[in-house]
């Protein structure tokens, strides 16, 4: 008895945190912060800033492959290949092999996962939009879904909370759909895009920015600038733009108060019948399969959204006999991403003289205009877009047939200018698009694995219309020759902004999380991932889950100093 009570209290925590990514960094360094003694649990290998990092200073020359993967190699990553992009030799060690954490489709879905400290905050697309009061309101107005249980007003001073820590530049546009921060200096337009700004300011009365982003124009928080190397995902030696590994997690290192656990995959949340709350959670070591248990106060589940809904609806008790908190059937429903890969390209005779510096980390970005006032359109919500424009490169020369002199040549001159751009759409919210869960076929873990059952509806097909076609519309009026539309919708899961699967709502009938991110039924838990999000706006979403979790540990933090929790 003595030894089961000294073990437990070894391995007894004020809060425990499960996931290192985007949110859980966040949720780490907060609770952190107001003296939480915390456990950190990642499912995947320790990844300390700049040390393993191993290939963010290799050479074009030593990359084996032409940075490609051999195909005995590629069949492990066949749905993780499925973006085109993510699986090179230079990448692949930050991408899950498929073969050893499988899942299942009903219909495609491109579920794209990186497992292992930091998590997808190495490589995410930066990209960071704060929500808009409208989007808050959305759902009421329409009678989609739930309504929110809380406003704009409520997040804004977490936003520039995180804002602030993380670094974000940007120009202030003083839109209602798109909120303003304190922004670092913005990145520039090149002379191309300032043309299109014009046109669409005059012919349209719409809005073109430069993408506001979390790489950095200038030192901030001990951290270098980015240096426009255009190699992010490989993990930046500068901390040039925001990551857990580079920026909250050791933040919460330097309190004193963290211990980070790699290799723990958490299995459960353990439930307490008699005290109707958690207790802590079950955990399987990765490499040894022996099984711990650990215990706090508070229990954060930051692990990305679909993992976060399979360690929930594997949290069984007599409580919770369908999950963890799924009183209301909605866990693992309204599953939500953002649709894309639409849009146009074209070409430009001009500005033969004109160039630019360095690989600029972001594009421009033009706001949602449609329906914004009113629903004037054959769909419901709307749309952005995200693009840029560049001169040709080398690579149009492997195309021409010539040889020596004349090929070196034409290779060092700059090529003709060009400007795409492509549409990120709102999903809606809709019950029957679900995961849940297989407990016949299991993980290498022994875990039971996830089947999705997702697609986009007729709101999204409508929508994309106006995406491709006022593409090509805008282009055209600047200038723009042999303007093409492209529509490939492939499988929601590829926009990797996976959303709305333990939603926040008002009512524990109908949602999953309360205002505070708190499971309704079970108030020591929260959830500020994706996996929260009541809708989807169409926004890139990582910045709002960063002011959930902010928001949601100092709340946490205040209620144990209560005796709430």
């Amino acid at each position: 008895m003595n030894l089961n009570l000294k073990a437990r209290q070894n391995n007894t925590y004020d809060a425990i945190v499960v996931g290192t990514g985007i949110s859980g960094g966040w949720a780490a360094k907060e609770l952190t912060e107001n003296g939480l003694n915390t456990l950190v649990l990642e499912r995947g290998r320790n990844v300390r800033h700049v040390e393993d990092y191993p290939t963010m200073l290799m050479k074009p020359w030593e990359i084996p492959y032409n940075n490609q993967v051999p195909p005995e190699e590629a069949k492990h990553y066949q749905k993780q290949m499925r973006t085109g992009y993510t699986i090179r030799q230079t990448t692949k060690h930050w991408w899950v092999r498929d073969t050893d954490q499988p899942y299942e489709e009903v219909k495609r879905f491109d579920w794209i996962r990186g497992y292992h400290v930091g998590g997808r905050s190495i490589m995410w697309g930066r990209q960071s939009y704060r929500l808009a009061p409208m989007d808050f309101e959305a759902n009421a107005k329409d009678g989609i879904g739930v309504d929110w249980p809380i406003r704009y007003d409520d997040l804004a001073p977490w936003y520039t909370h995180v804002e602030k820590f993380a670094g974000i530049s940007g120009e202030a546009l003083g839109l209602p759909q798109l909120p303003d921060s304190d922004f670092l200096p913005p990145w520039e337009l090149n002379c191309l895009e300032e043309v299109l700004k014009e046109t669409m300011a005059e012919r349209f009365n719409r809005v073109l920015t430069i993408g506001r982003t979390a790489n950095m124009t200038q030192p901030h928080n001990g951290r270098g600038k980015c240096m426009s190397r255009n190699l992010c995902s490989r993990g930046c030696p500068y901390g040039g733009y925001f990551s857990s590994n580079a920026s909250t997690l050791p933040a919460a290192a330097a309190t004193g108060n963290m211990t980070l656990r790699p290799h723990s995959i958490v299995d459960s949340v353990i439930y307490d019948e008699e005290l109707g709350k958690a207790t802590g959670v079950r955990v399987i070591d990765a490499e040894t399969l022996e099984t711990t248990e650990y215990y706090a106060n508070v229990i954060f589940l930051n692990a990305s959204c679909m993992n976060t809904t399979l360690i929930m609806m594997n949290s069984i008790s007599d409580r919770f006999p369908n999950g963890l908190g799924n009183d209301s059937g909605e866990l693992g429903h309204n599953v939500m991403d953002h649709h894309f890969r639409v849009g146009a390209n074209g070409e430009y005779d001009g500005f033969e003289d004109r160039y630019y510096w360095g690989r600029r980390p972001t594009g421009f970005y033009i706001p949602r205009y449609r329906n914004l006032e009113r629903n004037d359109r054959p769909y419901l919500r709307g749309f952005g877009y995200q693009g840029g424009a560049s001169r040709e490169g080398w690579q149009r020369g492997v195309r021409e047939l010539a040889i020596g002199e004349p090929l070196k040549e034409f290779v060092q001159a700059p090529g003709r200018w060009t400007m795409g751009m492509t549409a990120f759409g709102e999903m809606l919210p809709d019950h029957s698009n679900r995961v849940y869960l297989d407990r016949d076929k299991t993980d290498k873990w022994g875990q039971p694995t996830l089947v999705f059952d997702v697609e986009f509806k007729e709101n999204e097909y409508k929508m994309r219309e106006d995406m491709k076609n006022d593409a090509a519309e805008m282009l055209e009026a600047a200038g723009m020759k042999n303007v093409r539309t492209f529509d490939d919708p492939g499988g929601p899961g590829l926009g990797i902004h996976e959303m709305g699967t333990a939603r926040m709502g008002r009512d524990p009938k109908t949602s999953v999380l309360n205002g505070w991110n708190q499971v309704h039924a079970c108030k020591n838990v929260y959830v500020t991932d994706g996996a929260c999000m009541t809708s989807a706006a169409c926004q890139n979403p990582s910045l709002t889950y960063m002011a959930f979790a902010a928001r949601a540990a100092n709340h946490a933090a205040e209620e144990l100093k209560k005796g709430n929790l």
